[in-house]
């Protein structure tokens, strides 16, 4: 496909076109859309998948009213907030997957634009956010009978943290890194709740640009306990521990910007069964100057095409650069459970920011990370609704990708502009769940949900199936991640070493906490491309 060349305003007609050149060379696409809710009253900003098949979602607080009232009369009293001191409108709720409903929740400041991670024992932990909650931390430990809610520590941080990004270790804490104007990190739980210090880190204010591009930078636990950082364009391996650069990676080629406001997306690809190596991909993005241009201009550059892709773990490592079928800025991208990563939501030109995202993409691509180099791309089927800024999609454990977001405005706004807010909830179902695939579908039978695993123990999965695929059968793990702002903070998917086949599989669980940090998982009996439902496994 020729591409239109970058650094130019991007017209809708010349989008479409494209899009139409798609749709026709790989007809109807794969995979099924499905409208779950007209309204949860609540933007998606933010969600996160828990351990007992609930999302919690939450928005920010400081816009004014939402569209789902708190319960019995209660309002939240904040004379910090900017919009509404008296408030008795929700700004999160929890929904339940499996009987397709919601209840609102209560969060007390601003959550806007933060950031999380799940603990150990399965609690949502959730840092930073806006004005009054800027050095917050919360909680949300989950429930089945619906008395649960968040709790909240004023001050638990020794920063602000706005645009931050949390990456769980393998002793169960987070770091929190970076932020608007924050070069450093922290770690959060801390031992002693007294300790405010912060660790400096010099690369987060070298890839700091005059539009800053290097907010929510891309955290990954790499297969040796050090964190790979990508920030603006650029890469490093930082042995926390030590707080030293032990690997400085090479530009991504084009030199581009990735990270918020250019609101590219990043994965950890799937881990292979006892790793010796590991690959990042970055996709999508916003040219330099796309920000001031569309503020400023109403200009609205063409999105990256661009996808890169490294293999963390050589000794001398390098980019390898792939197009995608359509450019994507403020996209998000999945871990399915069959191991291929799902590109979905965003735009075809602008950035991030208010108003400043045009062209939505409406349709999904799935990357297939063992497909050979230039054919790695399938175009799936369209959704009718923009996603755009503010927009998130989470991996479901029966296979589904849950979408929800999209708010380019200040305020919840639903009518006299070109995208509303949007309030409701999809679930985009790949192929591997459509009626055709069914014979192959393994079903797991036993153990029972959830299950509890030991660092390299070995267990066992019996399943039924119809017919098993020449492709064998596998089983992955999945942790679910915390999805905000393009990316899924903590996603992970790792392939284990199992023997058997036909009705059972014995599995042995990762070898240690660098590959699996201790948490809650989704397992998942994969015959050939087909994955089973999962099952929730405790590892720790």
């Amino acid at each position: 496909m020729r591409s239109l060349p970058r650094h130019v305003p991007f017209p809708s007609f010349f989008f479409f076109l494209i899009l139409l050149l798609v749709v026709v060379s790989t007809a109807a696409g794969g995979g099924e859309w499905k409208l779950l809710q007209h309204s949860i009253g609540v933007s998606a900003m933010h969600m996160q998948l828990l351990h007992n098949d609930r999302v919690v979602v939450f928005d920010r607080t400081d816009f004014g009213p939402s569209n789902l009232s708190l319960p019995d009369g209660r309002c939240r009293n904040d004379p910090n907030d900017k919009a509404l001191p008296v408030d008795c409108t929700a700004h999160s709720a929890e929904y339940d997957v499996v009987a397709n409903a919601f209840r609102p929740l209560m969060i007390l400041t601003d959550t806007w634009c933060s950031s999380g991670s799940v603990a150990p024992d399965g609690t949502l932990v959730q840092t930073g956010g806006f004005n009054d909650g800027e050095r917050a931390a919360r909680t949300f430990r989950p429930c089945d009978d619906g008395s649960c809610d968040w709790v909240e520590t004023a001050q638990a941080l020794a920063v602000r943290r706005w645009y931050a990004t949390n990456q769980v270790l393998p002793d169960g804490r987070a770091v929190v890194v970076g932020g608007r104007r924050q070069f450093n990190y922290e770690f959060y739980p801390k031992p002693d709740p007294s300790d405010m210090s912060t660790i400096a880190l010099r690369f987060l204010q070298d890839t700091r640009d005059d539009v800053e591009d290097n907010l929510y930078p891309f955290v990954h636990l790499s297969i040796d306990g050090n964190l790979f950082i990508f920030a603006n364009n650029r890469a490093i391996l930082l042995d926390y521990s030590k707080n030293t650069v032990v690997r400085t990676y090479p530009k991504m080629p084009g030199g581009e910007p990735r990270n918020y406001p250019s609101s590219g997306s990043s994965v950890l690809l799937p881990l292979k069964p006892s790793p010796t190596e590991a690959e990042v991909l970055i996709c999508g993005g916003a040219p330099a100057g796309s920000y001031s241009q569309a503020l400023q201009k109403k200009r609205f550059l063409r999105a990256l095409d661009s996808c890169g892709r490294i293999r963390i773990t050589d000794a001398a490592p390098s980019w390898s650069m792939e197009a995608m079928p359509v450019p994507r800025v403020m996209g998000d991208m999945v871990l399915l459970p069959d191991g291929d990563v799902l590109l979905i939501n965003g735009a075809a030109a602008g950035t991030a920011g208010w108003e400043l995202g045009h062209d939505p993409v409406l349709t999904p691509v799935v990357y297939r990370p063992d497909g050979a180099a230039g054919a790695r791309f399938d175009v799936q089927s369209g959704s009718t609704t923009p996603r755009l800024y503010h927009s998130t999609a989470v991996l479901l454990r029966d296979g589904r990708v849950l979408v929800g977001g999209s708010n380019p405005h200040v305020k919840y706004n639903f009518s006299g502009v070109e995208y509303p807010t949007e309030l409701s909830m999809e679930a985009f179902s790949p192929s591997y769940l459509s009626s055709e695939n069914s014979r192959l579908r393994p079903q797991i039978l036993t153990p029972p949900s959830p299950i509890q695993l030991t660092y390299g123990g070995r267990f066992s999965l019996q399943f039924s199936v119809g017919v098993v695929s020449e492709g064998g059968i596998r089983v992955t793990m999945v942790a679910p991640s915390f999805a905000t702002h393009s990316f899924s903070m903590n996603q992970r998917l790792l392939v284990l070493e199992t023997e058997g086949g036909t009705s059972e599989v014995v599995a042995v669980a990762p070898a240690s906490a660098i590959l699996a940090p201790p948490g809650y998982y989704m397992v998942y009996v994969v015959n050939g491309g087909v994955p089973s439902e999962g099952i929730w496994a405790h590892i720790q």
